[in-house]
């Protein structure tokens, strides 16, 4: 299941579209990306009212000097390139709000023509293999909104990024910050700052100035501790502090009234802290490996979460109070020691997606059975006991797209799965299956079937009628029809075979009909008659008609 609590990193590009879009015999918006091209197409520049230019996701390596005729262009999209070296015609284009130049072996030395971007708000150097940032962007760019610099080796910030008083987003995701950049602390407009997967030790106290912060993202630090001064953030609604070292939280925190959405996964916690049971806004909340037994009795109050995260804790049981949790959408409890669920599962009426990989059921826990609503059913079992069966009831989830129940110890599969009609994706790796029941071919919506390290020696004749199956594996299984070589050149072969086989089976049926039908009409008896092989030295019946003398008896005409 995922765990990423993050939503977009940057934002949000503007739809692409596949052609210019002329008005009034003007262009305004060009696409050119994903065409594999090493250099940018001249024609470009003779569109010179265009305001948006996406060239993404190609191999070009560099800038022509005509770039300076986009003096109209506010967007500029050129991630995902060969570019080593900026020319000093960038710098020209006096309307570029947004650049993002990421994904790029860029020189950091020719990053200087940035800085003449005067009118830039967002700027996007993703994976740009920058050690630091050069100072004329931050001396000379006063309206930047947005910095991306994720995926970078930068281990501090300079100190002239104390100029950029408009700034909202800051994205340092995956650099080597041991430090937190205490600059940070005076951009009062900052909304959004990510320093994920950095190796920071602590948060200073002067984070409290930062009161109108709404998304934080500390995750996969080394923080033992968290200031209490956070709590002054008042409009913080977003929070991750997943793989850290806390053993808990400040209990100031509880004056944060916005939180919906707080990553704890990965701490050292033991219990759940009692403030997050008096954030009743939360709509996600990840305790995932925190050393969980049980729940607090006031988790019940959590009426409005969405997702729940409790797999890799040590709860021997599903807690009861999850099942008050009436809006919950996504509930993990993989990896845990749980045995038996709870006959009040079925009220969570919205549950869409249920994680119980890895747990201790001795059967499949039929509970399940009365989610009328569930989309995907994870049940595999990669560790503890195997489940031997899944039930023909699993029908009742007539809503279910996606049903994992790898690593088990089946030998065949409901008949009821083709009477599943949103069923897209089926794993059964890893079991003891050695036949599919041919009620899987009813099962159309299906676009996925997983079926390696089974027994299986045949595939039923009619599989090729799933016209949406794209993702079929058969690898280590003893395939007989079809054979292994033709199972290995993928789905065309083996539907190929299938369907020979299939016409050739049809033709054989035929003609014993017509074999049947000419040796009934010469009088040689019926069928089933004619199929009886005949022992060595016996004869036919008809050859036997008319001589039946009993043993002991004289025949007709003769004397004792």
């Amino acid at each position: 299941m995922s765990k990423d609590i993050k939503s977009v990193e940057h934002s949000p590009k503007i739809h692409q579209r596949n052609d210019p879009q002329p008005v009034n015999d003007r262009t305004f918006f060009i696409d050119a990306s994903n065409q594999s091209l090493t250099a940018i197409p001249l024609e470009i520049f003779t569109f010179t009212e265009l305001e948006e230019v996406h060239l993404e996701n190609n191999q070009i390596e560099e800038i022509p000097q005509e770039i300076q005729r986009l003096k109209n262009t506010r967007v500029l999209y050129l991630d995902k390139n060969n570019l080593r070296s900026l020319c000093p015609a960038l710098g020209l284009l006096s309307s570029l709000e947004s650049l993002d130049l990421s994904y790029n072996p860029i020189f950091s030395s020719s990053l200087v023509v940035v800085g003449f971007l005067h009118a830039l708000r967002e700027l996007r150097l993703y994976q740009t293999d920058l050690k630091e940032i050069p100072v004329v962007i931050c001396k000379n760019l006063h309206h930047l909104e947005l910095l991306g610099l994720t995926g970078n080796h930068l281990k501090c910030l300079p100190k002239e990024i104390v100029n950029q008083t408009k700034l909202r987003e800051i994205y340092l995701k995956r650099n080597q910050f041991e430090v937190f950049p205490q600059e940070l602390c005076v951009l009062y407009t900052l909304e959004i700052i990510d320093l994920d997967e950095n190796k920071i030790g602590a948060i200073p106290e002067e984070i409290g100035h930062l009161t109108g912060l709404q998304k934080f993202y500390m995750a996969s630090n080394n923080l033992p501790v968290l200031p209490a001064s956070l709590c002054q953030c008042s409009q913080l609604s977003v929070l991750d502090l997943s793989h850290n070292l806390l053993h808990s939280i400040p209990k100031s925190l509880a004056e944060l009234r916005k939180m919906t959405e707080i990553g704890l996964s990965g701490n050292r916690l033991e219990k759940v802290p009692r403030l997050i049971c008096r954030w009743t806004s939360l709509h996600l909340l990840y305790l995932g490996n925190t050393g969980l037994h049980r729940l607090r009795g006031s988790f019940r109050c959590l009426v409005n979460l969405r997702f729940l995260d409790l797999s890799r804790n040590h709860l021997d049981h599903c807690p009861l109070q999850i099942c008050a949790l009436k809006n919950l959408e996504v509930l993990g409890l993989d990896d845990n020691k749980i045995g038996q669920l709870p006959s009040e599962l079925g009220s969570l009426s919205k549950l869409k997606i249920l994680g119980l990989t890895g747990n201790e059921f001795l059967s499949f826990p039929e509970e399940v059975l009365s989610l009328a609503s569930l989309e995907k059913l994870y049940m595999g079992q990669d560790q503890g006991f195997k489940l031997t069966y899944v039930p023909e009831h699993i029908r009742k989830l007539q809503s279910l797209k996606e049903l994992y129940i790898e690593n088990n110890h089946l030998e065949y599969l409901p008949i009821s799965l083709g009477s599943m009609p949103n069923l897209e994706v089926l794993d059964c790796r890893h079991n003891l299956l050695k036949q599919l029941p041919d009620a899987i071919c009813q099962a159309q919506a299906l676009k996925e079937l997983q079926l390696e390290d089974n027994l299986l020696t045949h595939l039923p004749e009619n599989l090729d009628s799933l016209v949406n199956l794209k993702v079929l594996t058969l690898m280590d299984n003893p395939m007989e029809e079809p054979p292994k070589e033709v199972c290995a050149e993928g789905n065309e072969a083996i539907w190929k075979y299938l369907k020979e086989n299939r016409n050739r089976n049809i033709m054989a049926t035929k003609i014993q009909a017509w074999w049947r039908g000419i040796m009934v009409r010469k009088g040689f008896g019926k069928f089933g008659e004619l199929l009886k092989p005949r022992k060595k030295g016996k004869i036919s019946p008809k050859d036997k008609k008319g001589k039946k003398d009993v043993k002991g008896k004289p025949g007709k005409g003769k004397k004792k």
